[in-house]
């Protein structure tokens, strides 16, 4: 039997890392990549293979994917799309050309990334793709208006991809995590920092509550943190097992949202919602309030 290969993007830190080790551990030829050279340099000190490949750069992701197929003799049993950050801040806040760029690292790239590989899948008659959502795909937090805008793009995406690919014996999974360990909340900063205005009328709300948590250093968790062992156990299954399932939810906040949002009304779960996220002392006047 040939040795299953996997290729998976965002293989610096946290998920993709954990996962590209686990893999390689359980026998999978695993490309672990990430978009800085550096980073690659120390996964393959660490003794994964491993190059760069940047999700907005198309030239970037057909040379990528023309290394693995070459290296594998033109097989590719699963493709685990992980690559993606966040950017904080009120949705009036951000500019048009920051959404630009955070849908071009957590979804047109991965759009790019998927035609690439699925000739070959399509030719060999099976594969795998994973894509890394979020209890932000189908439930919206305030502050993540540009995160949560891509994640609901890729649910339908993904949901319709499935179906299309369906008859090709192609599997398409949703991975969707709640909080986990990662250093998510640190690559946001520059992004942050770049891109949302300071001075609106959310002004005193970033500086009371949300940069003092961007900015936390402290080992402090979220509530229902875990680790990135909790995401690697559904990838593993989601790859492996002869019948995935269509969604892999990880962790209690999101599995207590998918079970509130059939349980309760929209207007009641935004109330919770506003309570939890928006700190009366810290709201702008008229903002933050169900109606």
């Amino acid at each position: 039997m040939a040795e299953r290969s996997v290729l998976i993007t965002g293989c610096s830190t946290g998920i993709g890392h954990h996962a590209a080790h686990a893999l390689k551990a359980r026998g999978w030829r695993v490309f672990a990549t990430c978009r800085r050279e550096s980073d690659c340099a120390r996964l393959r000190e660490e003794g994964l293979e491993s190059f760069a490949l940047d999700v907005t750069l198309t030239p970037s992701i057909e040379a990528g994917v023309a290394r693995v197929l070459e290296e594998t003799g033109g097989r590719l049993d699963a493709l685990f799309n992980n690559a993606a950050h966040m950017m904080p801040g009120a949705i009036e806040d951000l500019p048009t050309q920051g959404l630009r760029e955070i849908f071009e690292a957590n979804f047109f790239g991965w759009h790019t990334l998927t035609q690439a590989v699925l000739p070959t899948m399509r030719a060999q008659g099976h594969g795998r793709i994973l894509q890394n959502s979020s209890i932000l795909g189908f439930a919206a937090l305030p502050m993540r208006g540009a995160y949560n805008s891509t994640k609901f793009a890729l649910e339908g995406y993904s949901d319709t991809l499935r179906l299309e690919l369906a008859p090709a014996g192609i599997h398409v999974m949703l991975l969707e995590p709640g909080p986990i360990g990662t250093a998510i909340r640190q690559n946001a900063q520059g992004h942050y920092a770049r891109w949302t205005r300071k001075n609106g009328a959310w002004a005193r709300f970033y500086r009371k509550e949300l940069e003092p948590r961007l900015y936390d250093t402290s080992d402090k968790k979220d509530f229902g943190e875990l680790t990135c062992e909790a995401t690697t156990k559904k990838v593993i299954h989601a790859l492996e097992t002869p019948t995935p399932r269509l969604h892999y939810p990880v962790t209690f906040p999101t599995w207590a949202m998918v079970f509130a949002r059939r349980l309760f009304p929209a207007r009641f779960n935004d109330k919770v919602i506003l309570a939890a996220e928006l700190r009366k002392p810290s709201t702008p006047r008229g903002a933050g309030r169900a109606t």
